[in-house]
């Protein structure tokens, strides 16, 4: 697959990490050259297109066929720098001629899901090809068909993705009712390597699709063990969770937008203590444990002097909390109330009652605040000892 035009918009404005495309652009890559063979008898390879915002990437056709009534294209994914689990992934489409005035009709091929849950830009029953990607084949179909005197481009796209029902088992489409396979996604058509949009993207989805549940309470967890522990205290249903990972940020500022009545936060302590002190990217990369604030809240939870030294010079976190559980601070409440806080301050007044757990690695609870909420009156919180 080649570079597009610019340097892939100058390796991603000089950071060095090579971006990729969205499983959408190669989607449409594919589509344009089935449709050029079906209607001229020649693909074009590399084949290019054109983006959203204006790029021009040329892709080369791994596989193609072409047959009377119907043509196949085959494009590689290439996510450049981007760990991503679809990198590799053969994608094929396969352009079938239609009867005049049918349109564009899109069909989800093996290894592409299918919405069965309400609550995504797609009903149910639907392909899970998003809307930019189906905007960008009919766009580029329209302009196949003006090239070839084609009055309008009628046709079936049926989107395939080799082994995608198996890779599908490492996203969040099983949770978000995506059966079946992958999505076709994409807004820019670029991957731009470690923005993690599409992770917060699913985190987006997975509160539209509880709200379409009549989930009224929803938890943003961590990772698996925050999840089984949210289970555990509220018998929460699979879709009611949310795989926050390190996004805090990302959940709080869609509920904001998204109200759920009440908003569960669970992970471990020393990721939460990240957020107690006001970040709102957990990642161990982008924020660090704050043992001084650590100190802080331990001397208002009643440390005395030696203590709260022991504890902003501990070697990590956990230490910090194992110091003063073992002299009756506690300390784990006291970071889960002031991460409680900080969410209520992100949600700017949203109509959502919050409560935060912490726990250590074996899941076992080590914190947890009161909710609070619209109505909710918080528990006084003391004061650091002067």
């Amino acid at each position: 697959m080649s570079e597009a035009g610019g340097g892939r918009d100058a390796q991603l404005k000089h950071t060095g990490l090579r971006p990729g495309w969205t499983t959408g652009a190669c989607a449409t890559a594919a589509t344009t050259a089935a449709y050029t063979a079906l209607l001229g008898g020649d693909f074009p390879d590399p084949v290019t297109i054109t983006l959203p915002k204006g790029q021009t990437p040329a892709f080369a056709l791994a596989a193609e066929e072409l047959t009377d009534g119907y043509a196949m294209a085959g494009v590689v994914k290439d996510a450049g720098d981007d760990p991503d689990v679809t990198h590799g992934a053969l994608v094929r489409v396969t352009v079938r001629l239609l009867p005049a005035g049918s349109g564009v009709v899109f069909r989800a091929g093996p290894g592409v899901g299918t919405v069965t849950r309400p609550g995504l830009p797609l009903d149910v029953g639907e392909p899970a090809i998003n809307p930019v990607p189906r905007q960008m084949m009919r766009d580029h179909v329209a302009r196949v068909a003006a090239r070839h005197r084609v009055t309008a481009a009628d046709v079936e796209i049926t989107i395939s993705v080799d082994h995608g029902e198996e890779t599908a088992r490492s996203t969040w489409n099983p949770r978000l009712g995506i059966l079946g396979g992958l999505s076709i996604l994409g807004t820019t058509g670029i991957v731009v390597p470690y923005s993690c949009s599409a992770w917060i993207d699913s985190i987006r989805r997975g509160v539209d699709v509880a709200r379409a549940a009549g989930r009224t309470h929803v938890a943003g967890c961590t990772g698996s063990t925050s999840e089984k522990t949210v289970v555990s205290l509220y018998g929460l249903p699979e879709d009611a969770l949310l795989d926050m990972g390190d996004f805090a940020g990302a959940v709080l500022k869609y509920v904001r937008r998204h109200p759920v009545e009440r908003l569960t936060i669970c992970g471990g302590f020393a990721k939460l203590s990240k957020l107690a002190a006001g970040h709102l990217d957990l990642h161990s990369a982008r924020s660090q444990v704050d043992k001084g604030f650590l100190a802080e809240l331990a001397r208002a939870g009643g440390a005395d002097e030696a203590l709260s030294q022991e504890v902003a010079t501990a070697n990590t976190g956990l230490a910090a909390l194992q110091m003063c559980a073992a002299r009756g601070v506690p300390l784990g409440d006291l970071v889960a109330a002031a991460a409680r806080d900080q969410a209520l301050g992100v949600l700017r007044g949203a109509p959502v009652t919050v409560d935060v757990v912490c726990i250590d690695r074996a899941g076992s609870v080590v914190g947890r605040s009161a909710p609070v909420g619209p109505g909710v009156v918080p528990p006084p919180r003391p004061s650091p000892k002067p």
